[in-house]
Protein backbone atom coordinates (compact mmCIF):
# COMPACT_ATOMS: atom_id res chain seq x y z
CA UNK A 1 0.00 0.00 0.00
CA UNK A 2 1.61 3.32 -1.49
CA UNK A 3 2.30 5.80 2.08
CA UNK A 4 3.13 9.55 1.36
CA UNK A 5 5.99 10.57 3.87
CA UNK A 6 8.93 13.67 4.17
CA UNK A 7 11.90 12.02 3.31
CA UNK A 8 15.63 14.00 3.96
CA UNK A 9 18.49 13.34 0.74
CA UNK A 10 21.80 14.78 1.86
CA UNK A 11 23.82 16.18 -1.19
CA UNK A 12 27.01 17.25 -1.89
CA UNK A 13 27.16 20.62 -3.17
CA UNK A 14 30.52 22.07 -4.61
CA UNK A 15 29.81 26.03 -4.69
CA UNK A 16 32.02 28.83 -6.59
CA UNK A 17 34.04 31.08 -4.82
CA UNK A 18 31.48 33.58 -4.99
CA UNK A 19 28.25 30.73 -3.91
CA UNK A 20 30.54 29.80 -1.07
CA UNK A 21 31.06 33.57 0.37
CA UNK A 22 26.98 33.98 0.33
CA UNK A 23 26.83 30.41 1.96
CA UNK A 24 29.20 32.40 4.82
CA UNK A 25 27.31 35.41 5.10
CA UNK A 26 23.93 33.38 4.97
CA UNK A 27 25.28 31.24 8.15
CA UNK A 28 26.59 34.44 9.97
CA UNK A 29 23.31 35.91 9.58
CA UNK A 30 21.38 33.19 11.02
CA UNK A 31 23.65 32.72 13.46
CA UNK A 32 23.15 36.45 14.60
CA UNK A 33 19.66 36.47 14.43
CA UNK A 34 19.40 33.15 16.63
CA UNK A 35 22.16 34.73 18.91
CA UNK A 36 20.22 38.23 18.68
CA UNK A 37 16.85 37.27 19.36
CA UNK A 38 17.82 34.91 22.70
CA UNK A 39 19.69 37.22 24.22
CA UNK A 40 17.35 39.92 24.20
CA UNK A 41 14.40 37.32 24.98
CA UNK A 42 16.42 36.78 28.16
CA UNK A 43 17.00 39.90 28.84
CA UNK A 44 13.51 40.84 28.05
CA UNK A 45 12.18 37.98 30.86
CA UNK A 46 14.40 38.83 33.52
CA UNK A 47 13.00 42.51 33.72
CA UNK A 48 9.14 41.84 32.69
CA UNK A 49 8.75 38.54 33.74
CA UNK A 50 7.33 37.59 30.57
CA UNK A 51 8.24 36.12 27.08
CA UNK A 52 9.11 38.57 24.10
CA UNK A 53 7.98 37.72 20.77
CA UNK A 54 10.57 39.62 18.64
CA UNK A 55 11.18 38.47 14.57
CA UNK A 56 13.54 39.17 12.48
CA UNK A 57 11.67 41.82 10.85
CA UNK A 58 12.70 44.05 13.70
CA UNK A 59 16.21 43.44 13.42
CA UNK A 60 16.65 44.31 9.65
CA UNK A 61 16.52 48.08 10.18
CA UNK A 62 19.18 48.36 12.33
CA UNK A 63 20.73 45.82 10.76
CA UNK A 64 20.83 46.39 6.67
CA UNK A 65 23.21 43.56 6.01
CA UNK A 66 20.45 41.18 6.98
CA UNK A 67 18.29 42.44 4.22
CA UNK A 68 21.10 40.59 1.74
CA UNK A 69 20.83 37.00 1.96
CA UNK A 70 17.40 34.70 1.85
CA UNK A 71 14.64 36.31 4.34
CA UNK A 72 13.44 32.90 4.52
CA UNK A 73 16.37 31.52 5.84
CA UNK A 74 16.01 33.91 8.84
CA UNK A 75 12.32 33.01 9.44
CA UNK A 76 13.03 29.46 9.73
CA UNK A 77 15.48 30.70 12.74
CA UNK A 78 12.54 31.93 14.59
CA UNK A 79 10.56 28.55 14.13
CA UNK A 80 13.78 27.07 15.54
CA UNK A 81 14.28 29.36 18.00
CA UNK A 82 10.17 28.55 19.34
CA UNK A 83 10.30 25.25 18.72
CA UNK A 84 13.35 25.36 21.07
CA UNK A 85 11.60 27.17 23.56
CA UNK A 86 8.32 24.73 23.96
CA UNK A 87 10.70 22.04 23.82
CA UNK A 88 11.89 23.57 27.26
CA UNK A 89 9.13 24.43 28.88
CA UNK A 90 7.06 21.78 27.75
CA UNK A 91 8.91 18.41 27.73
CA UNK A 92 11.93 19.25 29.66
CA UNK A 93 14.44 19.75 27.02
CA UNK A 94 17.70 21.80 27.82
CA UNK A 95 17.50 25.72 27.29
CA UNK A 96 18.66 27.22 24.09
CA UNK A 97 21.65 27.94 23.91
CA UNK A 98 24.19 30.57 21.82
CA UNK A 99 25.80 29.46 18.78
CA UNK A 100 29.45 29.75 18.13
CA UNK A 101 31.00 30.38 14.17
CA UNK A 102 32.32 26.87 12.63
CA UNK A 103 30.16 24.94 14.78
CA UNK A 104 26.65 23.65 13.22
CA UNK A 105 27.23 26.28 10.37
CA UNK A 106 23.75 26.28 8.27
CA UNK A 107 20.27 27.44 7.67
CA UNK A 108 16.93 26.70 6.12
CA UNK A 109 14.96 27.67 2.75
CA UNK A 110 11.69 26.57 1.64
CA UNK A 111 10.95 25.98 -1.95
CA UNK A 112 8.25 28.70 -3.23
CA UNK A 113 7.01 27.75 -6.66
CA UNK A 114 10.29 26.27 -7.74
CA UNK A 115 13.02 28.50 -6.12
CA UNK A 116 14.07 25.43 -5.02
CA UNK A 117 14.85 22.72 -7.55
CA UNK A 118 17.82 20.29 -8.73
CA UNK A 119 18.76 18.85 -12.18
CA UNK A 120 21.04 15.97 -13.38
CA UNK A 121 24.03 18.10 -11.65
CA UNK A 122 23.00 21.48 -10.23
CA UNK A 123 20.91 22.21 -7.03
CA UNK A 124 18.75 25.89 -7.20
CA UNK A 125 18.89 27.78 -4.28
CA UNK A 126 17.25 31.21 -3.61
CA UNK A 127 19.38 34.35 -4.17
CA UNK A 128 22.10 31.93 -5.48
CA UNK A 129 21.07 30.11 -8.32
CA UNK A 130 22.31 26.73 -9.46
CA UNK A 131 25.13 24.87 -7.56
CA UNK A 132 27.24 22.54 -8.59
CA UNK A 133 26.02 18.84 -6.83
CA UNK A 134 26.27 15.13 -6.54
CA UNK A 135 23.75 13.08 -5.83
CA UNK A 136 24.03 9.86 -3.92
CA UNK A 137 20.31 8.48 -5.31
CA UNK A 138 17.31 9.39 -7.51
CA UNK A 139 15.10 11.96 -6.33
CA UNK A 140 11.21 11.70 -6.71
CA UNK A 141 8.66 14.13 -5.21
CA UNK A 142 8.04 17.65 -4.46
CA UNK A 143 11.10 19.70 -2.27
CA UNK A 144 9.52 21.46 0.88
CA UNK A 145 12.96 22.38 1.86
CA UNK A 146 16.53 22.78 1.77
CA UNK A 147 18.70 22.99 4.70
CA UNK A 148 22.51 24.21 3.87
CA UNK A 149 25.41 23.23 5.78
CA UNK A 150 29.51 23.66 5.66
CA UNK A 151 31.15 20.68 7.65
CA UNK A 152 34.70 21.26 10.31
CA UNK A 153 36.22 18.97 7.41
CA UNK A 154 35.28 22.10 4.81
CA UNK A 155 32.70 20.63 2.28
CA UNK A 156 29.20 21.73 1.84
CA UNK A 157 26.02 19.87 1.83
CA UNK A 158 22.60 20.36 0.82
CA UNK A 159 19.44 18.22 2.94
CA UNK A 160 16.45 18.48 0.99
CA UNK A 161 13.28 17.60 2.58
CA UNK A 162 11.08 15.87 -0.13
CA UNK A 163 7.44 14.48 -0.06
CA UNK A 164 7.91 11.57 -1.67
CA UNK A 165 5.70 7.93 -1.73
CA UNK A 166 7.07 4.84 -0.80
CA UNK A 167 5.48 1.34 -1.05
CA UNK A 168 4.91 -0.82 2.28
CA UNK A 169 7.02 -4.02 2.07
CA UNK A 170 5.86 -7.31 2.22
CA UNK A 171 4.82 -9.18 5.17
CA UNK A 172 7.70 -11.99 5.74
CA UNK A 173 5.37 -13.57 8.80
CA UNK A 174 9.09 -13.40 10.97
CA UNK A 175 9.25 -11.70 14.22
CA UNK A 176 12.30 -10.60 15.88
CA UNK A 177 13.24 -9.55 19.53
CA UNK A 178 16.45 -7.29 19.67
CA UNK A 179 18.80 -6.77 23.10
CA UNK A 180 21.54 -4.02 22.86
CA UNK A 181 25.00 -4.55 23.71
CA UNK A 182 28.21 -3.46 23.24
CA UNK A 183 30.58 -6.39 23.50
CA UNK A 184 28.00 -7.55 20.22
CA UNK A 185 26.03 -4.39 18.80
CA UNK A 186 23.11 -6.51 18.79
CA UNK A 187 21.97 -10.25 20.08
CA UNK A 188 18.37 -11.27 17.90
CA UNK A 189 15.83 -13.96 19.33
CA UNK A 190 16.70 -16.71 16.36
CA UNK A 191 20.29 -16.75 18.50
CA UNK A 192 22.49 -14.58 15.53
CA UNK A 193 24.43 -11.55 16.84
CA UNK A 194 25.99 -8.72 15.22
CA UNK A 195 29.32 -7.77 16.66
CA UNK A 196 29.86 -4.38 17.53
CA UNK A 197 32.10 -2.43 14.94
CA UNK A 198 33.02 0.15 17.59
CA UNK A 199 34.20 2.96 14.97
CA UNK A 200 35.64 5.53 17.09
CA UNK A 201 37.94 2.80 19.16
CA UNK A 202 39.29 1.66 15.43
CA UNK A 203 40.59 4.99 14.53
CA UNK A 204 41.16 5.99 18.19
CA UNK A 205 45.05 5.91 17.85
CA UNK A 206 45.06 8.20 14.63
CA UNK A 207 42.67 10.66 15.89
CA UNK A 208 44.75 10.94 19.33
CA UNK A 209 47.86 11.39 16.51
CA UNK A 210 46.00 14.23 15.04
CA UNK A 211 45.06 15.84 17.94
CA UNK A 212 48.48 15.68 19.46
CA UNK A 213 49.96 17.28 16.43
CA UNK A 214 46.48 20.09 16.81
CA UNK A 215 47.58 20.68 20.05
CA UNK A 216 51.12 21.67 19.49
CA UNK A 217 50.34 24.13 16.48
CA UNK A 218 47.69 25.72 18.95
CA UNK A 219 51.04 26.45 21.08
CA UNK A 220 53.29 26.91 18.67
CA UNK A 221 50.40 29.96 17.36
CA UNK A 222 50.17 31.57 20.40
CA UNK A 223 53.92 31.40 21.48
CA UNK A 224 53.88 33.85 18.33
CA UNK A 225 51.28 35.44 19.66
CA UNK A 226 49.48 34.71 16.59
CA UNK A 227 45.67 34.28 16.36
CA UNK A 228 44.24 30.43 15.64
CA UNK A 229 42.35 31.66 12.81
CA UNK A 230 45.55 33.53 11.18
CA UNK A 231 47.93 30.42 11.83
CA UNK A 232 47.43 28.25 8.46
CA UNK A 233 48.84 25.04 9.78
CA UNK A 234 46.61 25.04 12.67
CA UNK A 235 43.75 25.39 10.18
CA UNK A 236 44.98 22.56 8.04
CA UNK A 237 45.58 20.65 11.16
CA UNK A 238 42.13 21.12 12.28
CA UNK A 239 40.61 20.18 9.02
CA UNK A 240 42.43 16.91 9.39
CA UNK A 241 41.14 16.17 12.73
CA UNK A 242 37.81 17.59 11.56
CA UNK A 243 38.09 14.69 8.65
CA UNK A 244 38.79 11.66 10.94
CA UNK A 245 35.60 12.73 13.07
CA UNK A 246 33.96 13.08 9.38
CA UNK A 247 34.92 9.53 8.48
CA UNK A 248 33.58 8.13 12.13
CA UNK A 249 30.33 9.71 11.47
CA UNK A 250 29.72 8.73 8.08
CA UNK A 251 31.05 4.46 8.68
CA UNK A 252 28.43 4.49 11.95
CA UNK A 253 25.75 5.99 9.77
CA UNK A 254 26.26 3.36 6.91
CA UNK A 255 26.26 0.30 9.35
CA UNK A 256 23.21 2.02 10.79
CA UNK A 257 20.96 2.60 8.17
CA UNK A 258 22.14 -0.75 6.16
CA UNK A 259 21.38 -3.04 9.65
CA UNK A 260 17.68 -1.08 10.54
CA UNK A 261 17.08 -1.70 6.92
CA UNK A 262 17.74 -5.53 6.86
CA UNK A 263 15.94 -5.79 10.15
CA UNK A 264 12.66 -3.86 9.22
CA UNK A 265 12.41 -5.65 5.41
CA UNK A 266 12.83 -9.22 6.79
CA UNK A 267 10.25 -8.55 9.38
CA UNK A 268 7.15 -7.71 10.33
CA UNK A 269 7.17 -7.18 14.16
CA UNK A 270 10.72 -5.84 15.63
CA UNK A 271 11.06 -5.72 19.47
CA UNK A 272 13.51 -3.50 21.59
CA UNK A 273 14.04 -2.35 24.72
CA UNK A 274 13.68 1.23 25.73
CA UNK A 275 16.69 2.01 27.19
CA UNK A 276 17.77 5.26 29.13
CA UNK A 277 20.59 6.20 26.96
CA UNK A 278 21.24 9.90 28.87
CA UNK A 279 21.39 8.15 32.27
CA UNK A 280 23.59 5.33 30.96
CA UNK A 281 26.14 7.46 29.61
CA UNK A 282 26.78 9.41 33.32
CA UNK A 283 28.54 5.74 33.40
CA UNK A 284 32.15 7.50 33.16
CA UNK A 285 33.45 3.99 32.55
CA UNK A 286 30.83 2.94 29.71
CA UNK A 287 30.04 6.22 28.36
CA UNK A 288 32.34 5.97 25.58
CA UNK A 289 31.39 2.98 24.53
CA UNK A 290 27.63 3.56 24.88
CA UNK A 291 28.15 6.90 22.57
CA UNK A 292 30.16 4.79 19.86
CA UNK A 293 27.19 2.44 19.62
CA UNK A 294 24.36 4.88 19.02
CA UNK A 295 21.91 3.12 20.13
CA UNK A 296 19.51 5.84 20.32
CA UNK A 297 19.89 6.61 16.48
CA UNK A 298 19.56 2.87 15.98
CA UNK A 299 16.07 3.13 17.39
CA UNK A 300 15.36 6.13 15.77
CA UNK A 301 16.09 4.73 12.63
CA UNK A 302 14.09 1.59 13.14
CA UNK A 303 11.13 3.42 14.10
CA UNK A 304 10.80 5.88 11.45
CA UNK A 305 11.72 3.19 9.02
CA UNK A 306 9.13 0.98 10.38
CA UNK A 307 6.45 3.63 9.94
CA UNK A 308 7.50 4.13 6.34
CA UNK A 309 7.28 0.11 4.87
CA UNK A 310 4.42 -0.84 7.02
CA UNK A 311 6.00 -2.55 9.96
CA UNK A 312 5.71 -2.57 13.75
CA UNK A 313 8.24 -1.61 15.76
CA UNK A 314 7.62 -2.09 19.71
CA UNK A 315 9.52 -1.08 22.75
CA UNK A 316 9.45 -2.77 25.81
CA UNK A 317 9.52 -1.41 29.21
CA UNK A 318 13.41 -0.24 30.63
CA UNK A 319 12.46 -2.06 34.05
CA UNK A 320 11.57 -5.33 31.86
CA UNK A 321 13.65 -8.27 33.57
CA UNK A 322 14.66 -9.42 30.18
CA UNK A 323 18.06 -10.97 31.14
CA UNK A 324 16.94 -12.25 34.64
CA UNK A 325 13.74 -13.91 33.53
CA UNK A 326 13.98 -18.04 31.76
CA UNK A 327 12.72 -17.48 28.40
CA UNK A 328 11.59 -21.13 28.75
CA UNK A 329 9.68 -21.29 32.22
CA UNK A 330 9.27 -17.59 33.41
CA UNK A 331 11.55 -18.23 36.45
CA UNK A 332 12.74 -15.09 38.01
CA UNK A 333 16.43 -15.01 38.98
CA UNK A 334 17.77 -12.02 42.09
CA UNK A 335 20.28 -9.19 40.95
CA UNK A 336 22.28 -10.67 43.58
CA UNK A 337 22.05 -14.27 41.74
CA UNK A 338 22.92 -12.95 38.47
CA UNK A 339 25.48 -10.31 38.25
CA UNK A 340 26.31 -8.40 34.96
CA UNK A 341 29.86 -11.00 34.81
CA UNK A 342 27.68 -13.93 34.57
CA UNK A 343 27.25 -14.48 31.19
CA UNK A 344 25.26 -17.56 30.80
CA UNK A 345 23.32 -19.42 33.23
CA UNK A 346 21.57 -22.50 34.26
CA UNK A 347 17.79 -22.28 35.29
CA UNK A 348 16.80 -23.71 38.92
CA UNK A 349 13.57 -24.52 37.80
CA UNK A 350 13.68 -26.23 34.10
CA UNK A 351 17.43 -26.91 34.30
CA UNK A 352 17.75 -24.89 30.91
CA UNK A 353 20.98 -23.44 30.03
CA UNK A 354 20.79 -19.27 29.02
CA UNK A 355 22.94 -17.49 27.31
CA UNK A 356 22.28 -14.27 28.85
CA UNK A 357 21.86 -11.74 25.94
CA UNK A 358 20.12 -14.19 23.54
CA UNK A 359 17.36 -15.21 26.42
CA UNK A 360 16.90 -11.38 27.16
CA UNK A 361 16.50 -10.82 23.40
CA UNK A 362 13.35 -14.38 23.42
CA UNK A 363 11.98 -12.23 26.40
CA UNK A 364 11.90 -9.03 24.51
CA UNK A 365 10.34 -10.72 21.59
CA UNK A 366 7.51 -12.45 23.86
CA UNK A 367 7.16 -9.50 26.05
CA UNK A 368 6.69 -7.06 22.58
CA UNK A 369 3.94 -9.55 21.01
CA UNK A 370 1.81 -9.13 23.54
CA UNK A 371 1.70 -5.51 23.37
CA UNK A 372 1.57 -5.74 19.94
CA UNK A 373 -1.39 -7.75 19.95
CA UNK A 374 -2.61 -5.37 22.99
CA UNK A 375 -1.80 -2.33 20.72
CA UNK A 376 -4.05 -4.18 17.27
CA UNK A 377 -7.17 -4.83 19.92
CA UNK A 378 -7.30 -0.99 21.06
CA UNK A 379 -6.86 0.00 17.53
CA UNK A 380 -9.53 -1.92 16.90
CA UNK A 381 -11.83 -1.18 19.67
CA UNK A 382 -10.65 2.16 18.68
CA UNK A 383 -12.62 1.39 14.88
CA UNK A 384 -15.24 0.32 15.94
Amino acid sequence: MPKQILKAHKVRLYPNEEQQIFFAKSFGCARFIWNRMLGDKIDHYETTKTTLNNTPAQYKKEFEWLKEVDSLALANVQQNLRAAYNKFFKQGARFPTFKKKGQHDSYTTNNQKGTVAITDSTVKLPKVGHINAKFPSEINGLIKSATISHTPSGKYFVSLLVETIVNELPKTHSNIGIDLGLTDFIVLSDGSKVANPKFLSKLQDKLAREQKILAKRRAVAKADQRKLSESRNYQKQKTKVAKVYEKITNTRKDFLHKLSFNLIKNHDVIAIEDLNVKGMVKNHKLAKAISDSSWSSFTTMLAYKADWYGKQLVKIDRWFPSSKTCSNCNHLLTKAELPLSVRTWGCPSCLQQNDRDINASINILHQGLILAKQSKTVGATGLA
